[in-house]
């Protein structure tokens, strides 16, 4: 039986062969996710997969639902897997923001799902890193989020040279519009061509402009002219006072095709163009007021960050480190009789933090020692008695074949003593 099409299996290293995803892999993204996000000083918060259908049409219009994976429920519900983060950040905040101080600077690794086509970079569930300040309207907030995200890929091995935060603003495409038409009921028409001018054909993207009073030329020549509004002027200063101005720059073909979005809006790309966006964010400070249905009204900006594409850039910048899958020690019982005595030694050590296998059944000397091998065991650790009667541990490192003995109470520190002092490569 094989996994449903654009889900993906997670495999422990070794991996069976090159095309499956590795579990590693997975958590080092996890890792540097959050240990980027806390020296941030936002804390994690998390929330049910499943959710009413009505908290993303809310939030996305009726539209969204032939993108999800949406069903009625034992008890006559309308619900679906979360396609995204963002409404249920703005259902949690709307409910108990009153019970934390503002700004709020919250994040989480939630597994997305939605139902739609599969392509290179796009499955149909991912993880996410979302990062979200609410309650903080000044651009500085906008600054603190996209330096959060500029860290998060440096934290990864990635310089400028691989990617670049490209700033827009949804303020200047709405007075744009504005100066150009004065049908606003067509205003997200309008974004939504902006948002594919760099995926379309140039005569379709001009036809549909045509159709709302603009033309192709006088779009580009606004893009191309980059002026900065007074928002994204001071998220620039912000970025530059920390050293991180080289990280991103104004580029106005960035408008995201989201409706909600109301300020500064950012897209994380790699500079070869080689791969999707690898994250994506603005300002929206009207969705919680709306999820809410205006009982909260509070000022927000957050980013996805997806692990698909970004381990896809960095398998191919080479920037995965070597997963080891190798143990500290491997416990040999060639004595059935001592095997009482090795669980012993053997919870010694996991108490004490090391990574330590044995055999669950008997199993001859041998065979155990090749599994000790194949394990990548550092040590390998029998429990023996001596002419005394007393129990001790003989452990030997199997690189240096070195062989020592101590007394079950020192074992681990012995242990740890020649880990520390010969850490593996």
């Amino acid at each position: 039986m094989e996994r449903l099409p654009g889900f993906r299996d997670f495999y422990p290293h070794p991996l069976p062969h090159q095309d499956v995803w590795s579990a590693a892999a997975r958590n080092h993204l996890f890792d540097r996710w959050r240990s980027v996000a806390h020296a941030y000083g936002f804390h994690e918060y998390d929330g049910p997969p499943l959710e009413p259908l009505e908290l993303f049409t809310t939030k996305s219009g009726e539209e969204i639902v032939d993108q999800l994976y949406c069903f009625e429920d034992k008890g006559k519900r309308s619900v679906a897997l979360r396609p995204e983060m963002t409404p249920t950040l703005a259902r949690m905040v709307a409910v108990h923001e009153r019970n934390y101080k503002k700004p709020i600077k919250w994040f989480a690794i939630p597994q997305l799902f939605r139902y739609e086509r599969q392509q290179k970079g796009r499955l149909r569930e991912h993880f996410q890193l979302n990062a979200d300040i609410v309650g903080e309207a000044d651009p500085a907030a906008d600054a603190e989020l996209i330096a959060l995200l500029i860290d998060t890929l440096r934290s990864l091995g990635l310089t400028s040279e691989d990617f670049v935060v490209r700033l827009s603003s949804r303020q200047a495409w709405q007075r744009y519009f504005a100066e150009h038409c004065q049908d606003e009921a067509r205003a997200y028409e309008f974004y939504q061509v902006i948002d594919k001018l760099e995926r379309e054909d140039p005569a379709v993207s001009e036809t549909k402009l045509q159709a709302l009073g603009f033309s192709l030329d006088a779009v580009r020549a606004f893009i191309d002219a980059g002026k900065p509004t007074p928002e994204l002027q001071s998220v620039i200063e912000n970025l530059a006072a920390r050293g991180l101005a080289e990280f991103a720059r104004i580029d106005y073909n960035v408008i995201r095709g989201l409706a909600y979005y109301t300020g500064v809006v950012f897209e994380a790309f790699d500079q070869k163009g080689e791969f999707r966006a690898i994250a994506g964010g603005g300002r929206y400070d009207g969705l919680i007021k709306l999820i809410s249905g205006g009982k909260t009204d509070l000022p927000a900006i957050g980013f996805g960050m997806g692990d698909v594409v970004l381990l896809e850039l960095l398998q191919k910048r080479n920037l995965l480190p070597a997963f080891d899958s190798r143990l500290d020690v491997f416990c040999i019982i060639e004595d059935e009789a001592r095997r009482a005595d090795t669980l012993r030694l053997i919870q010694l050590m996991r108490d004490a933090g090391i990574t330590v296998d044995f055999p669950m059944v008997s199993m001859k000397p041998d065979k155990q020692f090749k599994r000790a091998l194949e394990s990548k065991a550092r040590f390998t650790v029998r429990a023996e008695r001596t002419a005394e009667g007393q129990m001790q541990a003989r452990f030997k490192n199997l690189e240096t074949r070195v062989e020592e003995a101590t007394p079950p109470e020192g074992l681990a520190a012995a242990v740890v003593r020649v880990l520390r002092a010969n850490p593996a490569v």
